[in-house]
């Protein structure tokens, strides 16, 4: 495009252009040696078709050069500024062929052609917009115009200088061997940067995966686009050299997504190391569900090596037994048998040619361990409380919970190299948690996790990444470990936000206004961050804008039951009870009773009937034998699993609390807030709620019942760690009887509960604590206890 000088030149058409080539490519030219310039390497790279038009402007300016110094120009102060320009522009085209060398999925500048082969125009635009470009060119312009001697000469150098910077933060991002690279790459003439170095060999092994997984990221970029739902940027660096690296591990930098245009991540980082089991933690409603199907569905770069799953959907329900749909995920396994049995088949027609082929199926299979593929399959369905005859149960027959476990079972057989599990504990009775949490410690592979079981997260994860501020925050070592770092962290930042307050302060009393007060106190602040980092890392830091530090926010929820008055005892009870569903009898002969002081916690595997002893307990059963007894004056608070049919889904939440217990309107908010309800949540039709705030508001509900004894049918579900752990708490304050049903081992630990288990048709006190149970239930599967090691 026509391009404007100061002195109102105009380059008209291409017949006036290379004149300017000339005086860059003089520039750029490696003096005296006679070796390929960098700049006639990059144009081979970036312009192949253009290689004759190259050469002859090199000619041009190997001749225009001649005669500038058969005029004397420059003299020996001029060839020493060459030298330092020559310099310069190493490391400068360094840095660009790093950018012009990032895989391009999107159209960018960097692709346009430049009028004339201006070589410098071409690294110009990959940096910065037209406008900046245009800058360059005229600064380029000026010192061709004007005399050596002139004190000009030195602004092409600032120019060059600027945009040296402006290549910098992507050679900050690099990995200490590249740069490594970069260093040995200085003392050589090529002037190749590591990442061309490794792209060449990548390419001489093999050029079709490369572009094949550029072409797989792309049609998906696009899919998402149309979709319209989620929106992803990422720098490209990390796609770079996730291709280039054929990486185990997964590092991903700079990658933002919103949804329904509200942002999840900003220009956050991700980093999973090969064989590290990590737990995804952080509040309800921030994104760490979108971030896992980002990852399954590679809308995000992840290297092509790696293969992902995410565990999210139930197997489909048709005619397939459960431990061949957990068989059919090996894929492999199953063409190779299929072509062993075909190959048998040819072999006993009497085509003795197959056999070289049948003896090497054989050895592949071999090496699978084709043979052990079904006891390792029902091993896990068995862990996960199927019984035999389930385990050759049609999946059509199994609700979609027991759909969700075949699901489960089928990724944990495939052993992916990143398996990716979403609340894996929420359709799982306490047996099969005990037995995936022991499963899961001796994983290999690598495992990303999000889950409200603190326990499960203390005993199987190695590292905790929280999501906080839209960026994801490293912590090496379980939760518990992770809690006490944050609580730390939290500490410091508040120190901090205290200090800058009272910095704010002083300089408004000493006189300054409140806009130059935050100027003045964001300038210290960027001094202070940069204190300490690498050059390079100060100038990308720079680009973004500091802001003031922002109060730390404390996430706190505070349960509360009322305590009750003094019963006497047995308050509630069954006596020589009966009962069962048509011809499936569930209980026979069962006695069972609690006082005020009791904190009950009723285990067992599915299906035994847990929820059903609770409905008999609280009077929705009937026995059809014996009876239950209760004090007249004892009032039930019972939380039923199945909270949505106790609640009126028309009404908002304060308007239900005020027509059950006749409330003031302002006392029925006060009641949801102190179950960690958010106040825009008070006036939402409780149908609009999620399932987390439903359960708040069931929660409430039964505070204000006064209840003298609670009972709790899983009443984590939904619930994220801090509400947990708001529930033990409150808990253990209540003077009230509990019983409680869980798969939570944290809240039955916290709580103290004695444990009766549900078997044999009745329900018997165990002698020992949680542990001893888990010991016993793993035995009772015939696995091992894996002794927990924080690594």
């Amino acid at each position: 495009m026509p391009k404007k000088t100061k002195e109102g030149a105009e380059w008209v058409d291409d017949e006036v252009a290379p004149a300017a080539a000339e005086k860059t490519v003089k520039k750029g030219k490696k003096d005296k040696k006679g070796k390929k310039s960098f700049f006639e390497e990059l144009a081979t790279d970036v312009k192949p078709e253009k290689e004759d038009e190259v050469a002859v402007k090199e000619t041009q300016g190997k001749q225009k050069k001649k005669k500038d110094r058969r005029k004397g120009k420059g003299g020996n102060a001029a060839d020493d500024d060459d030298e330092d320009v020559m310099l310069k522009l190493k490391k400068l085209s360094v840095q660009a062929s790093d950018e012009e060398d990032e895989p391009v999925i999107a159209p960018s500048k960097g692709n346009k052609k430049t009028k004339g082969g201006n070589i410098f125009a071409a690294l110009s635009q990959s940096q910065s917009d037209e406008e900046e470009e245009d800058a360059d060119l005229d600064e380029e312009d000026k010192p061709a115009r004007k005399s050596p001697d002139n004190d000009e000469d030195n602004k092409p150098k600032k120019g060059k200088k600027e945009q040296q910077k402006k290549g910098r933060p992507a050679k900050a991002s690099r990995s200490e061997d590249e740069e490594e690279e970069d260093e040995d790459s200085d003392e050589c003439d090529t002037m190749k940067c590591a990442e061309d170095v490794i792209a060449e060999q990548a390419q001489q092994q093999d050029d079709d995966p490369s572009l094949e997984y550029e072409r797989q990221v792309a049609s998906i970029r696009a899919q998402n686009a149309l979709e319209g739902d989620f929106s992803i940027s990422q720098a490209e660096i990390s796609s770079r050299q996730a291709m280039l690296e054929n990486a185990s591990d997964i590092k991903l930098e700079k990658f933002s997504i919103s949804a329904h245009g509200k942002e999840l991540f900003v220009n956050a980082d991700l980093l999973i190391v090969a064989g590290r089991r990590y737990g995804l933690v952080g509040p309800n409603g921030k994104g760490k569900t979108t971030l896992l199907k980002h990852i399954a569905n590679r809308a995000l770069s992840i290297p092509p090596n790696i293969d992902v799953l995410l565990c999210e959907q139930e197997v489909v329900a048709d005619d397939t037994p459960a431990v061949q749909a957990v068989l059919k995920a090996d894929t492999k396994r199953l063409k190779l048998m299929e072509e062993e049995r075909q190959l048998q088949a040819l072999l006993e027609k009497g085509e003795d040619s197959v056999a070289d082929r049948l003896d090497k199926v054989y050895e592949e299979l071999r090496a699978i361990g084709a043979a052990a593929a079904e006891p390792k399959a029902r091993r896990i369905l068995a862990g996960l409380s199927f019984t035999t005859e389930m385990q050759n149960r049609p999946t059509k027959r199994f609700s979609g919970g027991w759909r969700m476990r075949v699901s489960l079972a089928r990724a944990l057989f495939m052993e992916p190299t990143l398996l990716m599990l979403d609340e894996p504990t929420n359709h799982l009775d306490l047996n099969a948690v005990i037995w995936l949490n022991n499963y899961l410690q001796g994983w290999k592979k690598t495992l990303l996790i999000v889950s409200h079981d603190q326990s499960f997260l203390d005993e199987v994860c190695t590292d905790i990444i929280h999501l906080d501020y839209q960026k994801l925050f490293y912590y090496r070592g379980n939760y518990l470990t992770f809690k006490k770092m944050y609580v730390q962290k939290q500490k410091e930042m508040q120190k901090q936000y205290d200090k800058q307050e009272k910095k704010l302060k002083d300089l408004k009393a000493g006189g300054k206004s409140t806009k130059q007060a935050e100027k003045q106190t964001k300038e210290a602040l960027t001094r202070k961050q940069q204190k300490g980092k690498k050059k390079g890392a100060q100038e990308e830091e720079s680009q973004d804008a500091t802001e003031l530090l922002k109060r730390p926010k404390e996430y706190t929820v505070k349960f509360t039951f009322p305590n009750p008055p003094p019963l006497s005892p047995p308050i509630l009870g069954l006596h020589c009870v009966d009962f069962g569903y048509e011809n499936k009898p569930l209980f026979k002969n069962v006695d069972f009773g609690i006082d005020m002081e009791s904190r009950i916690c009723i285990v067992g595997p599915n299906g035994v009937g847990k929820s059903t002893l609770l409905l008999l307990l609280t009077g929705k059963l009937q026995p059809t034998k014996g009876e239950m007894r209760k004090n007249h004056r004892l009032k039930v608070g019972f939380f039923n699993q199945q909270y949505a049919d106790q609640l009126n889904m028309e009404e908002t939440a304060t308007e239900y609390l005020m027509r059950n217990f006749n409330l003031p309107y302002q006392d029925g908010r006060k009641c949801l807030g102190r179950f960690g309800l958010e106040s825009h949540a008070h006036t939402i039709q409780i149908s609009k709620l999620s399932g987390g705030q439903k359960a708040r508001v069931v929660f409430a509900e039964l505070s204000c019942r006064q209840p003298d004894v609670l009972i709790l049918d899983e009443p984590t579900n939904n619930l994220d760690i801090e509400s947990i752990d708001a529930l033990s708490e409150a808990i253990n304050e209540y003077k009230g009887a509990v019983i409680i049903v869980s798969h939570d081992a944290r809240l039955i630990t916290e709580t103290q509960c004695t444990m009766w288990v549900v078997e044999d048709r009745s329900v018997v006190q165990i002698d020992g604590d949680f542990d001893d149970y888990k010991r016993e239930v793993l035995e009772s599967l015939g696995e091992t206890m894996v002794n927990k090691v924080n690594p």
